[in-house]
């Protein structure tokens, strides 16, 4: 079925709009119910809650976001995939805060962001309350002792204009007011249960301005597996392989991941997201937004807020891929992956004439998400998924990479954007022609 045609059956359809504000505790279960459905064609709707710190300073969620409850796409089945338009990113925090951070021994069970610990009632993940400002701030229920198994090695607080455009780095006394109001500032949804970061007030930098350009630093499926939020990705995922507390998993196990937790700049609004399905209804989820980000995310984290996001889905039957395929907004684009131009293609039929040669290849630019425990890993990994997509050879995709596109940086240390110009008829025979088109 193409793209906006509608099944002229007499099954129940899916819902036209899924509106969504509820969240995971951190962890996403396929076998945990989803929202919805939402019909093939169908809205998404969400208010997002800020990923990262937040969380991370929340020893009852079980991971390091607190994303939303996966909704159902109808018709979606395992093998599918799910493209993904996304129409509408809003930050609605009016502040945040964020840094790089070092990790509190004795408050976790090998790693902070899923298992935090409580070393008094030797209990996971405990109940907890916030008391005052600062990096004490967050105390366990049990014992009134800091709870935070992160601290900062430099952090920030930064405010936004009205119009959601710039931000700049409060001082102590600017800071230390949000954090008394930190929830307000924050634009908390209401059904989120984690302590904002405002609360702990950093101000190491001061004054600095920064351009808001928001995306979704997770979007996407949910994996075949129960994985915490923040470690569906081939970096973090490998974190959990013979692990010392309850979520640990095997290196077989990650297979079943389907890398959502991306944290790649490109995944904004005008975008178009292709998602692997690996559960019966796909499950769309979202969380993490950033108000802001460089290639790498280099300091670990960065400006998480609120907002609002709305989405449109399409099941694509058959398309099996392993991870997520973006189109990228065309400005988004290296300049060697941007669509050749109606008089660069005049100009090259002309070069071709001139030795002999009937034609060039008509492509279009794709970008294929590739994870890892590394960088080098991630790659490889881009690249054999970009190779079995377009049943070609690894060798093919570096040619092409190198002299048509680029290797970006989603999240060190391990996700990356394997970019370049692919034939328009082998895209065509994938069925995703008409979304490339729609793009450029």
């Amino acid at each position: 079925m193409r793209i906006g045609e509608r099944k002229m059956t007499g099954e129940v359809q899916g819902c036209e709009t899924v509106y969504v504000n509820e969240f995971t505790d951190g962890v996403l279960d396929p076998e945990k119910p989803m929202l919805g459905p939402v019909r093939d064609g169908g809205h998404i709707i969400a208010n997002t809650a800020p990923g990262c710190w937040g969380p991370m300073i929340t020893p009852e969620l079980r991971g390091g976001h607190e994303v939303t409850i996966p909704v159902a796409v109808e018709g979606a089945e395992v093998g599918d995939a799910i493209a993904i338009r996304i129409k509408d990113i809003s930050v609605t925090s009016v502040a945040t805060s964020s840094g790089n951070d070092y990790w509190v021994d004795g408050l976790y069970m090998g790693d902070p962001y899923v298992a935090k610990y409580d070393p008094d009632n030797d209990e996971l993940n405990p109940a907890s309350y916030v008391e005052g400002i600062g990096e004490d701030a967050v105390r366990f229920k049990s014992t009134g002792k800091p709870a935070s198994p992160f601290k900062f090695t430099n952090g920030y607080t930064i405010a936004f204009d009205n119009n959601r455009s710039l931000g700049v780095t409060l001082d102590k006394g600017a800071a230390e007011k949000i954090a008394h109001d930190a929830k307000f500032y924050a634009a908390m949804p209401q059904n989120a249960i984690q302590h904002s970061i405002l609360t702990f007030a950093p101000h190491h930098l001061v004054g600095l301005v920064a351009r808001l350009r928001p995306f979704m630093g997770q979007l996407g499926t949910c994996p075949a597996i129960a994985m915490p939020d923040s470690h569906n990705a081939g970096d973090f995922g490998t974190f959990l392989v013979g692990a010392p507390h309850p979520q640990a998993i095997t290196a077989e196990d990650l297979q079943h991941r389907t890398d959502g937790h991306m944290d790649i700049d490109a995944v904004r609004a005008g975008a178009i997201l292709i998602c692997p399905v690996k559960v019966d209804g796909g499950g769309i989820y979202m969380g993490d937004m950033h108000a802001m980000q460089g290639d790498g995310e280099i300091a670990g984290h960065t400006a998480d807020v609120s907002g609002t996001v709305t989405l449109q889905v399409h099941v694509l039957k058959g398309l099996g891929i392993d991870g997520p395929i973006i189109f990228p907004v065309e400005e988004d684009l290296p300049f060697l992956a941007k669509p050749i131009s109606d008089e660069e293609m005049a100009l090259a039929e002309s070069v071709a004439e001139n030795w002999g040669m009937k034609g060039v290849e008509d492509a279009v630019p794709i970008s294929i998400v590739g994870s890892g425990p590394d960088l080098n890993s991630a790659t490889e990994n881009g690249l054999e998924r970009a190779a079995e997509l377009l049943d070609t050879t690894v060798p093919e995709i570096r040619n092409r990479a190198t002299i048509t596109g680029s290797i970006e940086i989603g999240r060190h240390p391990g996700v990356v954007q394997v970019t370049f110009l692919a034939p328009a008829d082998k895209i065509e025979e994938l069925g995703l022609l008409g979304l490339a088109n729609d793009q450029y």
